[in-house]
């Protein structure tokens, strides 16, 4: 009989603050975290805007000689990780090493360092490279150092599925879980890829937004006026532990994961099948898996991420699979706020997915002017709701036709 997991502890950092509960608050009011880009001079680029963790000072957490020896993305993981061990009341010491893991989702991983080192070997020569650029920049970086820091030696590797990275990466814990194989996984997603070759990269795509001049409206989900998503950084970081293991040590518990749908689009490298089979069968599987009909789902945290073909699609997806119940969702997009986190979005999102379940709130898709053409479901333009949330569903897709659907639910002892 397969075991159930539960959440005891979450940790968040973007654009719109350094822990959960601020970043929480934030979504619920509805703030912007997008702006000019500061951690680089953007001025030769077309697309200058991004949602940067502002003001960031991993020291404060990290012993500073170590920080130094980590990309940004694994310090963000590191700080979210510390948070979320601490807000679950876990003491490592006391706990079993070999039945405890880490995963944790990335997409891109070092790429800041990769360019700095690169920089460094075409203009002064390879004696110059710093010795420390391979494990500086491998995503997998990220789950080593926290197992390091809490001294855990199960399962333990990295996620990598482009936007769908930290959706797998908890996922993929939760099977473990199940399975008998871990008692507890501190697992998400991270990503920390605004720099000047990146952001480059996705403008030459036409992937990203050009409303360098109003940056808080450029994030627009669902909208009319959407002309791309808008990239953020940052982590989150959940704790999932098998019920008994959370009960025996009186574990406070946000909620239940219940479902866990993966599947592949087998169709493009960047664009979704428009006809959505592989969302479709993400969401299906989830359910299944769950034991939910489809009446039982109240919120569905969407990938939404403010592209034209990305918010058609997931909207058509949603309808397929839901049916007449389509229209009784409530529906939002995390990115709105705080930019598209790339392999660090899924581990994001199913925090705010949870705090939607623990609270009973749904934040709001901000800058929802005029729904665009296909986009006709109930995406909570304005102002945050209040309901009871006993089912919620976040979804996560990336390129190469990666699709994850993660369904949690109110704990029920």
């Amino acid at each position: 009989m397969d075991r159930r997991v539960v959440v005891t502890g979450t940790g968040l950092i973007s654009a719109l603050g350094q822990d959960a509960s601020s970043n929480w608050q934030g979504l619920l009011a509805g703030e912007n975290g997008i702006d000019k880009i500061t951690n680089f001079d953007p001025s030769e680029l077309p697309v200058q805007i991004s949602a940067e963790v502002k003001d960031f000072d991993p020291s404060e957490r990290i012993d500073f000689k170590k920080a130094k020896r980590m990309d940004r993305f694994c310090q963000f993981a590191l700080w979210a990780s510390q948070e979320a061990v601490s807000d679950s009341g876990i003491d490592f010491e006391k706990e079993n090493p070999d039945r405890s893991g880490v995963i944790v989702g990335v997409g891109i991983g070092g790429i800041k360092i990769w360019e700095q080192e690169l920089e460094k070997f075409l203009n002064q020569g390879p004696r110059r490279v710093s010795p420390m650029l391979i494990p500086m920049m491998i995503p997998d970086m990220a789950s080593g150092l926290i197992s390091i820091e809490f001294g855990i030696r199960g399962p333990n590797f990295c996620s990598v599925s482009a936007c769908a990275s930290g959706a797998h990466a908890v996922g993929t814990s939760f099977e473990l879980i199940k399975q008998g194989k871990a008692d507890l996984m501190v697992t998400g997603g991270t990503e920390a890829a605004i720099t000047a070759c990146s952001v480059a990269a996705f403008s030459n795509m036409r992937a990203i937004s050009r409303r360098n001049d109003e940056p808080a409206r450029a994030s627009r989900p669902f909208d009319a006026d959407r002309d791309g998503f808008v990239m953020g950084e940052g982590s989150g970081i959940l704790i999932l532990e098998e019920l008994e293991h959370a009960r025996k040590r009186g574990a406070a518990i946000y909620a239940e994961l219940v479902g866990y749908g993966l599947s592949g689009d087998a169709y493009h490298m960047t664009a979704p099948d428009p006809e959505g089979r592989g969302p479709r069968l993400a969401m299906k599987m989830a359910l299944e898996e769950a034991e939910l009909n489809t009446e039982d789902v109240d919120y569905v945290n969407a990938h939404g991420t403010s592209t034209e073909l990305n918010d058609k699609m997931e909207t058509m997806a949603i309808r397929k699979v839901f049916d007449q119940h389509a229209d009784k969702l409530w529906i939002s997009s995390t990115k709105s706020m705080i930019g598209h986190l790339l392999g660090g979005a899924g581990g994001a999102e199913a925090v705010v997915s949870i705090l939607s379940i623990r609270d009973g709130k749904v934040h709001p898709t901000r800058n929802l002017e005029k729904p665009g053409e296909g986009c006709d479901l109930d995406y909570i333009p304005g102002q945050a709701r209040e309901k009871k949330i006993g089912v919620a569903i976040s979804n996560s897709f990336g390129f190469g036709g990666h699709n994850v659907t993660l369904a949690f639910k109110g704990f029920e002892g």
